[in-house]
């Protein structure tokens, strides 16, 4: 069984497991499957773009997960469970200066057609009990965690299985799909008491969330939608309620990056365990849905402009984004934004964005006269012998995780950790290094051109 198929498995039983745990989540698929389809049906120029990257297949599979993990142990394993499924760690996200005591990677496949087949993605956060100021509080938590065990033992001998193997047999690649969703199940009941969840929701509320519990539950599962501006004002016209600020770039014509949303996180009985074995009644609120709307991969030059005016509009605002400041925030982030340029030509042409390139089957030309090469580039695409189309951005950014994640978490705690960031810490617990994603961008518009330029030749 490919790992591929394994991956497309897993998450359709982890979207069907989160439908029964949080029924709005469902409500929230049907809501962006109708925004989609009307996008679809009123401009046809995305659906036609959609066709020519492959992604129109892709969009209403389209899914990311979140997950929150203890332990460098953890982490390790984590790893080798994605590796079955064909997903690498991509990206290091340091969210600690937001205030977020953790940092994270993605897992994901890398290659355009893994990503195609199965889009799905889980941004992985690993706990930073360093950042915990208080002494015996952080010998309790990293007590809990230690003596906690979230992989199923099955689950445990089928990923040694795919190592030894080199991978896994149909009926192995079902049970392992089965095995690895007992690792992100909810629990009602909590292995802590009520009284240590409460010091350490004092201390950060995601904090409680990892260590309060017997494993690493889904958090949010994550459509993609092709206006969240609309599925924010349907969020509220189905009573859904909506966070106040969308994360990430202003509405534009030519989308870049990511913008989030999400509804709020939803208030859910736990029972904690008491000294005495018996378990006292008590609620959480951590688990949420979320949608996101995904625009063009950027270049680093094109990344340090979107941090630029993101900053300025940011700062122009004199603080964090919410619902008292909404208007004044949106209409700042798109005055700031205007310096961007929104034509998917300018941004191939300033270098600001990462593109597919494609023989263009309508070109009327005489390929025989025409000198196909790299150096003539610019020339093949202004002569519409070659098209351009945008390589969609598969990753995420530490703003807007760290705004989803505090406005979900109802956390009036600090606005920011003192704590260095640490890619080399985080890395020692992956057991690997984390890829970098530009140079995945890279080199996927680098081969779409040899391969487009092949095929020009060849029908000359």
């Amino acid at each position: 069984m490919s790992s591929d198929a394994i991956r497309h498995s897993f998450s359709l039983a982890m979207s069907k497991m989160y439908q029964t745990e949080v029924p709005l989540y469902t409500e929230l698929m049907e809501l962006v499957a109708e925004v989609n389809e009307k996008v679809l049906a009123q401009q046809p120029e995305i659906a036609k773009q959609l066709k020519h990257t492959g992604e129109m297949d892709r969009l209403n599979m389209e899914r990311h997960g979140a997950i929150r993990l203890g332990t460098a142990a953890e982490l390790t394993m984590m790893r080798r469970l994605f590796a079955v499924m064909g997903m690498q760690p991509v990206g290091y996200y340091d969210l600690a200066p937001a205030g977020v005591p953790v940092h994270s990677t993605a897992f994901r496949a890398i290659d355009t057609e893994s990503l195609n087949n199965s889009p799905f993605r889980v941004f992985t956060s690993l706990l930073r009990l360093d950042l915990i100021d208080d002494e015996t509080l952080k010998q309790q938590a990293q007590s809990a965690l230690d003596a906690r065990n979230i992989f199923t033992d099955g689950v445990v001998r089928l990923i040694e299985a795919y190592e030894n193997e080199g991978g896994l047999t149909k009926e192995q690649g079902e049970q392992f799909v089965q095995e690895a969703l007992e690792t992100f199940r909810w629990h009602e009941q909590s292995p802590i008491a009520k009284d240590m969840y409460q010091q350490l929701a004092s201390q950060h509320q995601l904090i409680a969330d990892v260590v309060g519990f017997k494993g690493p539950h889904i958090n949010h599962l994550t459509p993609r939608t092709l206006d969240i501006d609309a599925v924010q004002q349907g969020m509220q016209s189905r009573g859904i309620p909506p966070k106040a600020i969308i994360e990430g770039p202003p509405r534009r014509n030519c989308p870049i990056l990511l913008r989030q949303t999400s509804f709020k996180a939803l208030e859910e009985p736990v029972s904690f365990r008491g000294a005495d074995g018996q378990y006292q009644s008590g609620h959480h609120t951590a688990r949420f849905g979320e949608i996101e709307q995904r625009g063009v991969a950027l270049t680093p030059k094109g990344r340090a402009l979107y941090d630029q005016l993101l900053n300025e509009a940011r700062e122009k605002l004199g603080g964090t984004p919410n619902e008292s400041n909404a208007e004044q925030y949106y209409q700042l982030l798109s005055e700031s934004f205007a310096a961007f340029p929104d034509d998917y030509q300018t941004l191939h042409d300033e270098q600001l964005a990462y593109f597919h390139y494609q023989p263009n089957e309508t070109c009327s030309s005489n390929l025989t006269e025409i000198d196909i090469s790299t150096s003539n580039l610019q020339q093949l695409i202004e002569q519409d012998v070659i098209r351009i189309e945008p390589i969609v951005y598969e990753d995420f950014l530490p703003v807007s995780a760290a705004g989803i994640f505090q406005s979900n978490l109802h956390s009036d705690t600090a606005s920011s950790y003192d704590g260095q960031s640490n890619q080399q810490e985080f890395e020692q617990a992956l057991g690997e290094s984390v890829q970098d994603e530009l140079a995945l961008y890279a080199q996927r518009q680098e081969e779409s051109l040899q391969a487009c330029l092949a095929a020009l030749q060849q029908a000359a």
